[in-house]
């Protein structure tokens, strides 16, 4: 009985939508193209927009914030009905909020939370995402749980836990909070981290490979008991450049937890290899899911009760984050 009102609910929601989603043309713009989380979200927001029968334009920013402003005055002069927006520097974000009101325009900030004043200055200006502080436990508890499950982890046998730690872009909140309640999850587990080295890698897989190929020969491997990255991709990085130093190749006596965000599929296949320890998984379908609804229900002025997920403070819908694992790593 519940699937069948599940099941009726869904079609429910696809009808309201694609009944009212017609000839509404959503303008997106996504901080840059080549990141493998933002693929996701992006592949997500496209196909719930074809399902709901609506057009979404999406616009790669580059990583550059006047080449995703230039882009967003574009989609206004164009007479897109609402926007999407992975904006290049969050903290940037109240000209483009300015610009849609003045328009008329609704705002859907995604993956990079603009600060509540300025989201407040806008009736139509809402964030979708889901709670950096989450993964960020969610990660100091993976290495937490791993350390006091396997003795040998603590390498030194000092008690304390020596670990790296590779951090996303400078300033974006999903570093800030990640590397930091990480740390407090691994206190919390009463385990006295130590960060022995730190950089930012600016999500980047060649660049936190770099950055530790270069840690491995200043520190050693063999004095790291763990790499906590704030993403995937660098902690794969980081995986590559602990296997140029014959570590995580599937010797257990060389083998150093290494722990990310988003479950990508890169990530799952390291995982399931015992090359890394495990993942936090970032919901981007059902992100990329709430986005479009929320977009369109304001274009077109519905309840936003009706797009099937919760709105919180009248700004956010949070997506929960979910610890995955492997195998023996479990």
């Amino acid at each position: 009985m519940r699937k069948i009102f599940i099941l009726a609910l869904t079609f429910l929601l696809i009808f309201s939508f694609a009944a009212s989603a017609e000839e509404i043309k959503i303008g997106s713009c996504i901080y840059r193209f080549n990141d493998a989380f933002m693929l996701r979200f992006r592949n997500s927001m496209s196909a719930e927009s074809e399902k709901l029968g609506a057009k979404i334009e999406l616009a790669d920013g580059q990583d550059n914030q006047a080449i995703q402003n230039e882009q967003i005055d574009s989609y206004i002069l164009e007479g897109v009905k609402v926007l999407i927006v992975n904006i290049v520097d969050r903290m940037t974000a109240q000209p483009i909020i300015d610009k849609a009101k003045t328009a008329g325009i609704p705002i859907v900030f995604i993956n990079r939370e603009p600060p509540l004043e300025m989201l407040n200055t806008y009736d139509k200006a809402y964030y979708v995402g889901a709670k950096a502080e989450e993964s960020g436990t969610e990660e100091g508890e993976l290495i937490a749980d791993y350390f006091k499950n396997n003795p040998d982890a603590d390498k030194n046998h000092d008690g304390k836990l020596q670990f790296i730690m590779l951090k996303g872009q400078n300033g974006h909140q999903d570093m800030i909070l990640r590397s930091k309640y990480s740390v407090e999850a691994i206190k919390n587990a009463g385990i006295e981290p130590v960060e022995i080295a730190s950089a930012i890698a600016n999500w980047d897989k060649l660049q936190a490979m770099q950055i530790m190929n270069g840690f491995a020969m200043s520190i050693g491997p063999e004095n790291i008991e763990a790499v906590i990255a704030n993403n995937d991709e660098m902690a794969l990085g980081a995986i590559e450049a602990l296997k140029n130093s014959d570590y995580n190749k599937g010797d257990k006596a060389f083998y150093i937890p290494v722990v990310g965000v988003d479950a990508n599929a890169s990530a799952l296949d390291a995982m399931d290899k015992g090359e890394m320890l495990g993942t936090v998984l970032n919901d981007a379908d059902n992100q990329g899911t709430a986005a479009v609804r929320l977009a369109l229900a304001l274009a077109n002025g519905t309840d936003l009760k009706s797009i099937g997920y919760e709105i919180t403070d009248n700004k956010y819908i949070w997506i929960p984050y979910q610890k995955v694992t492997r195998g023996e790593n479990k």
